[in-house]
């Protein structure tokens, strides 16, 4: 494919790129990312497009957010998850093709009504449970629930999106997860606190937040000054409105309880009489999950066939090897994926190191796993599981001279050929 074919301007201004997809207009623009309504050049239908510019963001959490997002929406199909068509790349954009969500954002429904009615709130908490209890059997915990992130398709279906702070299966290294996210006045107290929690557990919290704020209009703990407002967090000083009936306020009371341990679960809610009044089953699923599950021998060709970038563009069929690679000769970070061990991983950088004269330097900061230092160059190894039996490695080089030049092309081919023992795309 030329560059030539990958974007080209059409007759009304818009956009067509890798000559599937029309951009039509601006949505919506996030920290790293616009997202814009597109149609589709083979059936005309609507889609929503997630356009991130690679040179322009110098965020380093891009790649990890992307790989997690795309790593959630790839196993999760449900009709209350927003569904990701394909991943598509050129050398400096990555497009996420998504379902359109025509309603928009539940948030802005809610500030259009103030508040909304006990029966048009039980509906969409109703979609949002059953979604999050199909998420956390797939080992998917969302992390960052909010009305901004739950979308509405023309039938006023609920949708969610956003996984960007999301963690998968492979993210738990005790059986819990470790690393602090969210948004402060939908954040479960214990992801506040540090240590591990589980993410199942947070996400029930995000609930009860949401449920109260749909029904009330306003945050139960919402407060511009973060110590008092976790103060209340963790005393539970909930002051309910008039309006909102005793059954709820049980349910929001329970998943607000700040300890994790003895809160509501997602099952707990689902056993509610409150929760299941009204409660219309979707007859074309079963148990929840989607009726044309991947199966075990497609699911291990998945695990041990691709690397990490064949598979964030699985239903694409577009190598996105390229995705994340250096955009000069120079670059200070380098990436592979591996089929061993974290340990045989670390392992071999410290002997590979060592045969090239680097000595180990011993990390206190957790974000590294290993520090080879020869001279005024310091090289950092991080490894991270993308799914089990793959390995992303991240090498990052930092010159104390500050000039980037003391590690060559030719000591990275040196540390590369040490490296194939354990690469698979070095």
């Amino acid at each position: 494919m030329t560059p030539t074919t990958i974007n080209r301007t059409t007759s009304d201004g818009g956009t067509t790129i890798l000559n599937k997809y029309h951009l039509t207009h601006l949505l919506g623009r996030g920290s790293f990312a616009k997202v814009y309504h597109g149609r589709s050049l083979t059936d005309n239908s609507s889609v929503a497009i997630k356009v991130i510019i690679k040179q322009s963001t110098g965020d380093p959490t891009l790649e990890s957010r992307l790989i997690r997002e795309v790593g959630a929406m790839r196993r999760l199909h449900h009709q209350n998850i927003l569904k990701l068509h394909e991943v598509m790349a050129t050398k400096t954009k990555i497009f996420l093709i998504m379902e359109f969500a025509s309603g928009g954002e539940l948030f802005t429904q809610l500030v259009r009504r103030r508040r909304l009615k006990e029966t048009t709130a039980r509906f969409y908490f109703q979609q949002l449970v059953s979604a999050l209890h199909f998420c956390h059997q797939n080992g998917v915990a969302h992390r960052d629930l909010k009305p901004q992130n739950l979308l509405l398709d023309e039938q006023g279906t609920l949708k969610i999106s956003d996984f960007g702070l999301s963690a998968l299966p492979e993210s738990r290294k005790d059986g819990l997860l470790h690393t602090a996210c969210g948004t402060p006045a939908f954040t479960a107290p214990e992801i506040v606190r540090g240590g591990g929690y589980d993410g199942a557990k947070a996400d029930a919290w995000s609930c009860g937040i949401i449920l109260f704020n749909l029904l009330s209009g306003y945050l139960p703990f919402d407060d511009g000054n973060l110590p008092v407002m976790y103060r209340k967090i963790y005393s539970r000083e909930i002051l309910f409105p008039d309006w909102i009936t005793k059954q709820p306020r049980v349910v929001i009371r329970k998943l607000l309880d700040p300890n994790p341990k003895t809160r509501m679960s997602i099952m707990d809610v689902m056993s509610c009489p409150w929760f299941k009044k009204s409660l219309k089953p979707d007859p074309s699923r079963f148990n929840g999950f989607d009726p044309d599950p991947i199966s075990e021998l497609d699911h291990v060709k998945y695990k041990k066939n691709m690397n990490a970038f064949d598979i964030i563009s699985m239903s694409s069929g577009l190598n996105l090897s390229g995705i994340f690679e250096e955009k000069e000769a120079k670059r200070s970070e380098r990436r592979f994926t591996s089929a061993g061990t974290v340990a045989e991983v670390k392992k071999t950088v410290v002997e590979v190191g060592g045969r090239l004269g680097y000595l180990v330097k011993k990390m206190k900061d957790d974000d590294y796993d290993v520090g080879l230092v020869k001279g005024r160059v310091i090289v950092f190894v991080k490894v991270m599981e993308v799914v089990p039996e793959l390995l992303l490695v991240e090498v990052t080089v930092v010159d104390s001279g500050g000039d980037g030049d003391g590690f060559s092309e030719v000591e990275w081919d040196e540390l590369k050929v040490g490296f194939q023992l354990i690469s698979r795309c070095c």
